[in-house]
Formats: structure tokens, sequence, C-alpha cells
């Protein structure tokens, strides 16, 4: 059956009952025990929540998370998961079945298990994220519900979990909706489902749930942080940080909450984390019965004046934006494999920086490039027009940064926390995204933050960056699109600010259809797309307080908003590489602009 989303009865879900509430975020997870749920799921589609509300639009008492399976010849039961269609888990549902391509609503997930818990152990289900909307249940019991389609959450399941057999089902709701973060009208694949990792974390009665460690000065070699313990031991419980290669060994003592602060001098023989350099050190936490490892790299990020100091020397950030997209054709990427690829283009690029836009990506694509070398701009699905007045929106994008920097804090390459990407400029707005900078310093006082602005005025062949939020930014993102969206870079324009603050352009560039070639005054041909980079370039070399660069964007990418025949299809095509990984000649010409920049002074790289 083809289903198109213009054809479906919208409906708003009526909010879970749960019995348990989402436990505290359980951080580090590649590094625990854990039981894999990947693979096979069996799904029902279920555009008018059929299996969640009864005629009167009531909650059901025969909802589809109980799994039920007719008894007798006589009883009616009109679902049945073991004989209904399978997805893959993770992945969403729009990449894997055609007739789904479009379709937003809801989708039941079902998966079958045999597990034996352990005496002594504590187990939670884990989620690396749903989009959007996740209700979730363990052997027919609603179990908790999440909002937000990008971050992860968690449910301790310990006391139902049975010895043998268990199922888990899970409705899955993407429905677009005004309230929403993001909002009902974005410019990207809105791909439904379970789009990455879960598992059972095993963990001991008291374990280490979470913890913060970041080289706090850099003139005195000072690592500082916490620890966070969980379980009825964690109050007054010690616990010992290690880091082998540096010879480092903290004795701690938790507090009445469990937590732990530390502060102390690393050795001269530390090795600061860098692009050039991305050096991470083994660490080692042991409280109780519990051991926890991770690999961490120690540096600084800083800003002053319009410079940009990384480990307290200049760095100008050479890098492209990426959409969380499987490098060749369509579908959430979700995988280290998927993520190496598109990574790698970068670094091929010349990029020692990139912006994962427009929401966060998986926990792999971070380790990722931790690894490879590749600072990053993390961001929320705060985008375009977010529903300002509604304190259940602010909460909402609230909750997702917080799930984001819970989880990514320990990531050396995040340099950047970035609130939002062109919002418009209104007062109720600036309120809103204020409260977001203060919630993200509050959490996290060791980054920058930021957002996508977007220029306000032109004034004497001027266009000026005097957009209020800048007065909250560390550093200042704009994008700008010249040549596509507007008057050619080349026709005298200049950039300016009111802001004495360093500036990344964090989107320009133009569309083209890979292979597609003419003049470079057609658009849509690869020489077009050249053309308006070279004016793009141009322009920048002519900002001093440019202090990074992200061009719109690494690879072509889905978007419903993209209709024009032959050209788009439905793919937005300013990628420098195309929907199959083959790269436009436009990828070439931002090389050698990384390049020409690389090997000179901060300085030199932008206006004299």
């Amino acid at each position: 059956m083809l289903i198109w989303a213009g054809l479906l009865v919208a409906i708003l879900p009526v909010r879970a009952q749960t019995d348990t509430m989402l436990a505290p975020l359980i951080t580090d997870v590649p590094h625990r025990q854990t039981f894999t749920l990947n693979g096979s799921w069996h799904i029902i589609v279920d555009p008018y929540q059929t299996g969640y509300v009864d005629y009167r639009y009531r909650r059901t008492t025969r909802g589809y998370f109980l799994n039920q399976h007719a008894q007798r010849p006589d009883e009616l039961v009109e679902y049945n998961f073991a004989t209904s269609p399978s997805l893959q888990v993770p992945g969403d549902w729009n990449s894997q079945d055609a007739r789904l391509l479009y379709y937003e609503g809801t989708v039941w997930y079902e998966r079958d298990f045999r597990y034996h818990p352990q005496p002594g152990k504590r187990v939670f289900l884990y989620f690396g994220a749903v989009n959007y909307h996740a209700v979730v249940a363990l052997n027919g019991k609603i179990i908790g519900e999440h909002v937000g389609g990008f971050t992860p959450f968690n449910m301790e399941v310990t006391q139902l979990l049975h010895d043998g057999d268990n199922f888990i089902v899970v409705m899955v709701d993407d429905t677009r909706h005004k309230e929403a973060v993001p909002t009902n009208n974005f410019d990207w694949w809105n791909y439904g489902g379970i789009t990455r990792d879960v598992c059972l974390i095993e963990t001991p009665e008291t374990f280490i749930r979470d913890y913060f460690i970041h080289l706090s000065d850099l003139r005195s070699r000072k690592i500082a942080g916490w620890v966070q313990l969980d379980g009825q031991a964690a109050a007054a419980s010690w616990v010992e940080l290690a880091i082998p290669e540096l010879h480092v060994h903290q004795r701690l003592r938790t507090d009445a909450q469990g937590r732990a602060y530390f502060a102390f001098q690393a050795p001269a023989s530390l090795q600061l984390w860098s692009p050039e350099q991305p050096k991470l050190y083994r660490l080692v936490w042991i409280a109780n019965q519990d051991t926890l490892e991770d690999e961490v790299g120690f540096r600084t990020i800083e800003v002053k004046g319009d410079d940009i100091l990384l480990n307290g020397k200049s760095v100008f950030l050479r890098g492209v934006s990426i959409h969380e997209e499987a490098a060749f054709g369509g579908g959430r990427a979700h995988s280290a494999e998927q993520d190496h690829i598109l990574l790698q283009w970068a670094k091929e690029l010349g990029c020692n920086y990139v912006r994962l836009a427009h929401y966060p990506h998986n926990e792999a694509m971070i380790r990722e490039a931790e690894k490879m070398g590749l600072l990053v701009w993390a961001e929320i699905p705060v985008y375009w027009t977010i529903d300002w007045n509604n304190p259940a929106t602010l909460a909402n994008a609230k909750q997702q940064l917080s799930e984001e920097i819970t989880r990514d804090k320990n990531r050396a390459n995040i340099i950047i926390w970035s609130v939002g990407n062109e919002t418009p400029r209104i007062p109720e707005r600036l309120q809103f995204m204020k409260a977001l900078v203060d919630h993200a310093r509050s959490l996290d006082s060791t980054r920058l933050i930021s957002a996508a602005l977007q220029i306000s005025r032109v004034a004497h062949d001027t266009s000026w960056l005097d957009d209020p939020l800048g007065a909250y930014l560390d550093v200042l993102g704009c994008n700008i699109y010249p040549g596509w969206y507007g008057p050619s870079a080349d026709s005298g324009a200049r950039f300016a600010s009111i802001y004495q603050k360093p500036l990344i352009m964090s989107e320009f560039g133009a569309g083209a259809l890979q292979g597609f070639h003419g003049d470079s005054t057609q658009r849509w041909t690869e020489e077009f797309q050249y053309r308006v980079l070279e004016e793009d370039i141009r322009l920048l070399k002519t900002i001093p307080f440019l202090r990074g660069t992200t061009p719109w964007i690494l690879k072509d990418f889905r978007s419903p908003k993209r209709l024009l025949p032959y050209y788009q299809d439905g793919w937005n095509r300013k990628g420098l590489v195309s929907d199959q990984g083959v790269k436009k000649e436009a990828f070439y010409l931002i090389r050698q602009f990384y390049q020409d920049i690389a090997n000179l002074p901060v300085g030199r790289q932008v206006a004299k």
C-alpha cells in the first residue's frame, strides 16, 4: 500500500500515563556491558493510531503495547506483530521501504528477545535516538516516553525483565507539529523510526553513571571535573580515577548526592589534543563493583578579541557542514562506518573542523571525528520559526540541549554548542534563544556558544551583522548565499559586524546537479556552483575578523522542499559531493582554498 503523508489525517497523540519516568541519562555507553537489541524488529504502520486510542479518542485498554495473540478462534485481535513485516534497527523506515518514503505518522516496533538477568545487576533499556515521539513498553507495561528525535534516553527495567522470553513494543510518531523542536517546517528529510542503537545496559547495584573531565587551565595544566555515582551506596563512597599513561591516580570521596569533584595538576608530559595530533588517553574509573573506561583528550578553547584560541594559539577553522545522511543514497547515517566515509571526505577537503547540522548527530560520529582530528560545531534543531511563546517548546529545546551536552561533554573535539539556525529577529525569539544560551553555559562553561545568524540589513553596499542575539554569543555564525538567493558577492558588497567577536561563515554556496555542465551563468550546472563559490571566497578574504568557514554542504541530501523535476527531485543539490558520492568541481575549489590558507598565520588568512 502506497501511503502519502499528504493524504493522511495527522493525529496529535494522547500523552501516555507512564508508571515510571525516564532515568537520568547514562553516559559512555560504548564502553559499558551491554546486550544489543539491534536487528530485525516487526512493524505495524498505524496512520490513525488505532493501537493507541479508541474511536472516542481515549487511550485504549487494548493497545498494541500488549502484543496480544488470539487465544480462541472467535477472539477478535486486529493486529499481529509476528506476521507483520520487519525493518532493521537502527534505521529509518523511509529508506528501508519505498512505500514509506513520504510517510509521516505512527509506526509500531516490536522485538522479541531472550534474556537472563544476573543477580546483583541493574538493567537499563537505552535508545540512542527515536524520531520523534516514542512511547516504550516492556512485556506489556508502558515504562516511559521521550520527545525529541536526535538525543538518547534510558529507563530502568531491572524489575520488569523476565528470566527468558521478553518483548519490547515502541510506538514511534514522527508527525511534525508547530510546537515541536524542530517545528513543522524544515529543509531536510523527516526520517522516522528507531534511528540509532538500542541495548540493555547492565550495571552493578551502585555504578558510575556520569562524569566530566577537562583541562581547566592551560598555563597550570590543571585537570578538573566530577564523577557521579548512582545507587544505594552512591553517597560517601570511594572512587578511583586513573590515567595510566600519565601516571595519574586520584582517590575521591563522594558527597551525600553521590558526586565527587576533583582538580589536580597534570604532569609535564601531557600532550594536548589538536587536529594535527588528536591524542587520546585511556581513562579508568573504579567505584565499588563498577569499572568504566573511556578515551579522552585534553585541550582548551577560548575567544580573545576576534580570535579563537585552541590550546592558547590562534586557529582558523577550515570546515564543512554535514547532514547525518548516508554517504551513498539517502537514509539516516547510523554507524561508525558510514560516519567515517563522510568525515574522510571532509579530511580530503582539507578540513580541520566540521559543523554537524542541524541537530545532534549520533555518538559514533562525534567519537570518529575526535579520533580523526576534526573539531566539531554541535547544534540542536531550533531551526527557522519555532513556537517562541510556548513554554513547552522552550522546555523541550532545553531538554534536547541537556541530553546532547550530557552525552558529549567529554569529547575534546567539540568546541562549540550552537543553540539554533536562521531564527527571525523578533523579541520573543531573543528571549527564547537567550534562555538557551544561559542553559548551555550552566551545563558547560568550558566551550564556546554560537548560533547561525543572518544578515539583517544592507547599507551603502555593506552587509551588516547586527542581530541582537550576537551580544550573548562567544562566536558569531552567519549564513549567506550571494549569487544563489540574492545578488552576486562580486557586486561590490562588503561585510561588517557591530560586534568585536570572531566570525564563522556557517553557510554559503550554491546548488548543482552533478554531471550537468554548461555556462557558468546557467543555474544547476557545476560551473555555476563553482563560480558562485569563487565569488564567495573573494568576499570571505576581505573579512578581517573571519575565523572559520563551513560551506553548505558536504553532500547532497534529501529534502521534500526541493521539488524541481530533474535538477532536484527531492534533493537539496548544494553538496560538494553528489548523493552517489561523486565529487563535483566545487569540491576541488574549496580544497584548493583550504590548501592555500592551511599553512598561513591566521592574520594572513583573511583581509590584511
